[in-house]
């Protein structure tokens, strides 16, 4: 099959080659005693027969002792080293040379070309490079990365830089920026070296004039001091001269203000704030004066109209200075008249040292006599609304909270409750069958009492949770009743029903032994005496209240 007639080589583009007439396959292996052996031209005229049968039987031999590679592999075959790819190994190694390039100034009579030094980096595992210019402080040029990492192209076919082509005294064209290298560093060296390339002897670093003529200083003119506001401005910035002064006619009853008279340095302005105290009464607008420059003598006569139009700097002949602050004395400003009695610790120390000639006289102003000052304060009268203690805080803040409660007295003594029975005191006959059980809650102090339902009585709650007050206790200082008051027979008055203590359960003897020291004596016995009658004729089982308070206490009695 041909298909060398022009068509393309595609299914139904191809046909068979009618005139081929031999399909054989040609022989390329002849047998020789067993053996199979590639075909050998045969024995031309003139050639020895005894020859090419020698050679056989040489060929034959060295069959017979060669052990085949296919089936048991070659002995003398060397060890096959790992391929290293280039970015693996020459990873993070970098060529590092010194240049510089020049230039050019134009219009400069002091100069004409600049030297400005660079670093050349080049990345041997893609043979990019980037060219770097160290920063110089207050240089004024825009210096750091002037080329980015790349491959620097190296004419115009399109070829690129090698580390073959850099050398020390070579120049590199980057960008139309010509870069004179003058030398490298250690590793650059010793691998250059180890490649055979011979490296030129280091050139120095030619001096830039520019850099040469900044290490050198200009000439400065002093100005006096003086005249001189910059001077003034970067030693006396943030220095402020203080002074404690009374403000004598700021009211016509005599009473004198208390100010602030601030003294900037930096700028000589003048600035007056009132001080407020504490329930003083006044407007809280503290600034009398604001900052400006206050004039001492000036040109304008006396009839000059200084209510409606200001002086201007041109009429000023003298400002106030530091000199005329002094204290002890009197000093008026914009018709004002202060008294200065004291200044503060930076203040002294500028007159001390730049002013010794003037004497401070600081003294002590009389402090006002506060008729409340040092009086105790007295809460009003119990008005009756709510508890003594919750009607109480409505004096201390204008949003009253809830008192605060012993947190660790209501943890200790969680769900602990005095049971008693008692009975009513009242001249009423129907009340002597009325039964009713006092609980006191150990862990806020207050006071429950419910009755126990009886034949025309349904019984339930008849005084909620509260302290009771004893009687005779005033409003203003109450005394409310604790387990010590409650002895057996003892009488118990709640707003104005009086109850007879009669019973009680054993947790109570427990309770009151276990703190019989805060306990009166003829409290423990009333109840030992009674609990004993009451074991010893057995009318009553004992009852030991164990569980929560909101149990129902009917089921005790």
């Amino acid at each position: 099959m041909s298909w060398n007639h022009g068509l393309p080589f595609l299914p139904g583009y191809t046909f068979l080659d009618v005139t081929k007439s031999a399909f054989h396959r040609p022989q390329t292996l002849t047998y020789s005693r067993g053996c199979a052996l590639p075909t050998r031209p045969t024995v031309g005229i003139g050639q020895d027969p005894l020859l090419s049968e020698q050679l056989i039987q040489q060929e034959l031999s060295e069959l017979s002792f060669e052990t085949p590679d296919v089936t048991y592999g070659s002995f003398d075959r060397g060890l096959v080293q790992d391929f290293i790819p280039a970015h693996v190994a020459l990873d993070k190694k970098v060529l590092r040379y010194y240049a510089y390039f020049q230039e050019n100034i134009l219009f400069s009579p002091e100069e004409e070309s600049h030297v400005r030094p660079v670093v050349i980096y080049y990345y041997l595992e893609d043979d990019s490079m980037c060219i770097i210019e160290p920063v110089v402080e207050n240089s004024g040029l825009p210096q750091g990365k002037r080329i980015k990492r790349q491959r620097l192209p190296k004419n115009e076919r399109g070829e690129h830089y090698h580390w073959k082509d850099l050398n020390i005294g070579a120049d590199l064209e980057a960008y139309g920026v010509t870069y004179h290298i003058t030398q490298c560093d250690a590793f650059t060296e010793e691998f250059l070296e180890s490649e055979g390339i011979v490296l030129n002897e280091p050139e120095p670093m030619p001096v830039d004039p520019r850099s040469e003529r900044r290490k050198t200083p200009r000439p400065s003119f002093t100005t006096a001091a003086g005249a001189d506001k910059m001077h003034q401005f970067l030693t006396m910035d943030r220095k402020v001269l203080r002074f404690f002064a009374l403000w004598e006619d700021a009211d016509p009853n005599g009473e004198t203000t208390p100010v602030t008279i601030q003294y900037h340095l930096v700028d000589d302005t003048v600035e007056i704030n009132e001080v407020y105290e504490r329930n003083c009464g006044r407007f809280p607008f503290p600034a009398l004066m604001h900052r400006l420059k206050l004039p001492k003598i000036t040109e304008a006569s006396g009839t000059f109209p200084s209510c409606v139009l200001e002086v201007s700097a041109a009429e000023v002949q003298e400002y106030y200075s530091p000199k005329d602050f002094r204290v002890g004395q009197p000093i008026t400003l914009l018709g004002r008249r202060f008294l200065l009695y004291d200044c503060d610790g930076f203040t002294k120390e500028y007159y001390q040292k730049n002013h010794p000639d003037l004497e401070m006289k600081p003294f002590e102003v009389p402090k006002k006599k506060d008729p409340l000052r040092g009086r105790r304060k007295e809460a009003p009268p119990y008005n009756g609304f709510g508890s003594p203690e919750d009607s109480l805080q409505n004096c201390f803040s204008l949003i009253p909270t809830p008192p605060k409660k012993n947190v660790l007295k209501m943890l200790e003594n969680e769900h602990k409750v005095l049971c008693y029975r008692a009975r009513l005191d009242s001249p009423n006959p129907g009340d002597e069958n009325r039964h009713f059980i006092l609980s006191y809650f150990l862990s806020d102090d207050v006071i429950s009492i419910f009755e126990k339902p009886t034949r025309g009585i349904i019984g339930g709650k008849f005084l909620k949770k509260m302290r009771i007050p004893k009687p005779g206790s005033t409003v203003d200082d109450p005394e409310f009743y604790s387990p010590a008051d409650f002895a057996i027979g003892a009488t118990v008055e709640v707003f104005g029903h009086r109850f007879v203590l009669t019973e009680a359960d054993h947790n109570v003897l427990k309770y009151l032994e276990s703190n019989a020291s805060r306990i009166p004596l003829q409290t423990l016995d009333s109840l030992r005496q009674t609990l004993g009658v009451e074991t010893a004729n057995s009318q009553l089982t004992t009852m030991v209240r164990v569980g929560s308070a909101n149990s129902n206490p009917f089921e005790r009695f």
